[in-house]
């Protein structure tokens, strides 16, 4: 069974690739599942490698996008610099390929679940205040950790637009683990610091 997600992606996808849109464009007359399908589309190209530039415009867009989706917000606003910016095919074609092998993956393994939690009227707002946080993580300018958060908000958007309840546990475990991780990473960071003084220096 093909799932939701993978086809509404890789149709936005290919419909960018033949003409390019800038996000603005992309959010003309967008639903709130469009949203969704957005924030998703924001965060995979950070499973890729990515030109310079690039991730600040899609990680702040990500942020932005799931926080009105969390408000409610009908009017969408995005700072001028990034409502203009068009996906390079540089992220594009690369995104396809990439979207085509997961699709694969989760089409084992998703299916409408726990209804009692997908079904939720507050579900779509309770997801995107996780996505927002998750794209702050996601901006952090820490080295080698961009996958940690990026794989929470994609098991939240393929959840959602799939009315998976299961999965959507699942990413909510995933995104509390991620959240420990970063807040306490400074912290491990400084003792591994003082252990390495204490071995070559003590």
């Amino acid at each position: 069974m093909e799932l939701k997600f993978s086809h509404e992606l890789e149709t936005l996808l290919k419909k960018l690739a033949d003409q390019p849109l800038t996000i603005r464009e992309l959010l003309d007359g967008t639903s709130e599942k469009g949203l969704m399908l957005l924030s998703g589309l924001f965060a995979f190209p950070f499973l890729l490698p990515m030109p310079p530039g690039v991730s600040s415009i899609l990680g702040g867009s990500c942020f932005l996008l799931s926080l009105q989706l969390a408000l409610g917000k009908k009017d969408l606003w995005l700072p001028k610099k990034l409502a203009n910016f068009r996906f390079p095919d540089k992220i594009i074609y690369p995104l396809l390929r990439f979207i085509k092998k997961l699709s694969l993956g989760f089409e084992k393994i998703t299916a409408p679940r726990l209804k009692v939690i997908a079904k939720n009227p507050y579900i779509w707002r309770i997801n995107g205040i996780w996505i927002a946080w998750l794209a702050i993580l996601l901006m952090l300018p820490i080295p080698l950790t961009n996958p940690l958060p990026t794989i929470g908000i994609v098991l939240l958007v393929i959840a959602t637009i799939e009315s998976d309840g299961l999965l959507m546990c699942v990413a909510y475990l995933w995104s509390i683990i991620v959240s420990l991780l970063f807040i306490l990473m400074p912290t491990l960071l400084v003792r591994w610091a003082e252990q390495l003084i204490q071995q070559f220096f003590g």
